[in-house]
């Protein structure tokens, strides 16, 4: 074999190995850029790090209402660093019987100067009960663009299905407000820790 054939063979390997390694390094940042997406779907579905899932105003009702046993829901809010917005609850508490259908409101007020959007992301406390906590409609579904001084009610409607565990009595559904520049920076966050967090 002379050298300007294993040359051309070395060569030819070089560019498939190099070739192979490119395929590697972008299937792996194409895994790195769904992984959080997914791994927010698999949260809702399971109620995993504390967050909450959606159903339908339908599914919903058709649920079983259990009157024997009651509930308390608390509310919290607040606003990030850097958002210049009021934000709480209207209602700390509430006592719901699991299945029943219920709306709190909570209120937003924009203090700056200048139009400003931001999100809510929520979470439940303790997490086991997350799985249990189905919202049907949410503020925290959309941003929510105020003008200077402008202030809103902003609803919730949320069903505590009647499988929640019987020794789970209270329930805390937190909201965190984030300016729509740092909300992004926040889901993704969440997306690598394993504890709860105010999402």
């Amino acid at each position: 074999m002379n050298t300007t054939d294993t040359s051309a063979r070395s060569g030819t390997n070089h560019h498939w190995l190099v070739g192979r390694l490119a395929l590697v390094v972008v299937a792996m940042f194409g895994f790195g850029y769904a992984l959080v997406p997914l791994y927010q779907v698999f949260c809702e579905l399971t109620g995993i790090n504390g967050k909450t899932g959606m159903i339908t105003a339908s599914e919903a009702a058709s649920g079983k209402v259990d009157s024997s046993r009651w509930v308390t829901v608390e509310f919290t809010g607040d606003a990030m660093q850097g958002l210049p917005w009021e934000f709480r609850p209207n209602t700390s508490s509430m006592r719901v019987h699991p299945g029943d259908i219920v709306e709190a409101t909570f209120h937003a007020r924009n203090n700056s100067k200048q139009r400003m959007v931001a999100q809510a992301v929520p979470s439940v406390a303790p997490s086991r009960a997350a799985a249990h906590f189905k919202k049907t409609e949410c503020f925290c579904f959309t941003q929510q663009t105020l003008e200077p001084g402008e202030a809103i009610d902003l609803p919730v409607r949320f069903v505590v299905q009647s499988d929640l565990p019987t020794d789970v009595n209270t329930i805390t559904l937190s909201y965190a407000f984030f300016g729509a520049d740092n909300y992004a920076d926040k889901i993704a966050e969440s997306g690598s820790r394993s504890d709860d967090v105010g999402t």
